[in-house]
């Protein structure tokens, strides 16, 4: 397995690999300055001879992880914690990382390369288009609907049957009992347009 990008979300991606048994074959970053992380090189991408390899994007950063993915021609894989809970009825996209103690149930739908992060729920037939990032200790009840690129904070809840759009911020903590357009940051409890 490849990994592209060596900031704190890799430490967690490294992590569950190695828990996992996958050899890492290499990681990369654009910055050159970054050389090693948890006792592993770290290489530029022209450093790189070739990504046959699986290819997962460690990077917590929505639009970064998008740009990366449109560039890349390769295949990604996904970083599973052999401590998360998914349902065998849900399906995960390609490049997906799902972190120790999450739980994803029932008839859920979780898109490419979205991260779901330590500790969070997403109960039944939710549905999570890509490069969302629900981080820990999130609840998303059932029937959730996010949109492409979304960030839902630490803590945040979701009730039952919400839309969220794309490309929004969900802050930490709030508590979401409305839909929310694209583009908008909510915050607080309940939570409201900022």
């Amino acid at each position: 397995m490849i990994l592209y990008g060596a900031s704190g979300h890799a430490k967690v991606i490294i992590d569950i690999y190695k828990q996992l048994n996958v050899t890492i074959s290499a990681i990369i970053d654009d910055n050159v300055k970054v050389t090693s992380i948890l006792g592993c090189a770290v290489h530029t991408l022209d450093d790189i001879d070739s990504l046959s390899d699986n290819l997962i994007i460690s990077i917590g950063n929505n639009n970064v992880r998008k740009e990366i993915a449109e560039r890349l021609n390769v295949e990604f894989g996904n970083a599973i914690h052999p401590k998360a809970i998914i349902d065998k009825t849900s399906q995960l996209g390609v490049g997906t990382a799902v972190m120790a103690g999450s739980v994803i149930n029932s008839s859920t739908v979780i898109g490419k390369h979205c991260i779901i992060n330590t500790s969070s729920s997403i109960d039944h037939d939710c549905i999570l288009e890509d490069y969302v990032h629900v981080s820990p200790n999130a609840t998303l009840c059932g029937g959730v609907n996010v949109g492409q690129g979304t960030h839902i904070g630490a803590g945040a809840v979701i009730i039952p049957n919400i839309k969220i759009g794309k490309w929004c911020v969900i802050g930490a903590g709030s508590v979401v009992i409305s839909d929310v357009l694209d583009n908008q940051k909510v915050v607080g409890n309940p939570a409201r347009k900022i």
